[in-house]
């Protein structure tokens, strides 16, 4: 199973619909579920929520500007190897202000999809956009160029 761990809501329906999208297409392959913690203002309610959900029997992902920097077809190779040997990998987002150490300690690997800040609404979008990939290139399937 795919999971993602996130904090917030999307509130913009294209958004919704371009995550939606990518989900659907997902579950052709992985089962696939996108928890979202409540947004709190306060930074430390959403490290210690995001802290408390995460599984430690799952191959834990963090996503951060401080991670490894992988091609569409590493991230393919990652995301089969690893679900060879894990039947979960779960991916998570971290709030505005980014994941703290704690959460970073907890986590198998880091991965950073580019030194550009995206909105979080968005970047769930590319996430899942890639992993859809990810699958399409694990079973030589035309998409990926």
């Amino acid at each position: 199973m795919i999971k993602i761990l996130c904090v917030g809501k999307i509130k913009e329906k294209y958004l919704k619909d371009l995550i939606d999208d990518y989900k659907k297409r997902i579950s052709k392959y992985m089962k696939i579920e996108i928890i979202e913690l409540k947004d709190d203002p306060i930074y430390t309610k959403e490290i210690t929520n995001l802290n408390s959900m995460i599984n430690m029997k799952d191959y834990n992902v963090a996503l951060d500007l401080r991670g490894e920097k992988l091609s569409s077809e590493e991230f393919a190779n990652f995301v089969d190897k690893t679900l060879v040997i894990n039947s979960n990998i779960t991916f998570i987002i971290g709030p505005s202000d980014g994941l703290n150490e704690e959460i970073l300690n907890k986590c198998n690997k880091i991965i950073s999809f580019s030194n550009l800040t995206f909105p979080h609404g968005l970047f769930r979008g590319i996430l899942l956009e890639q992993i859809y990939r990810a699958f399409k290139i694990i079973h030589n399937e035309t998409y990926h160029k």
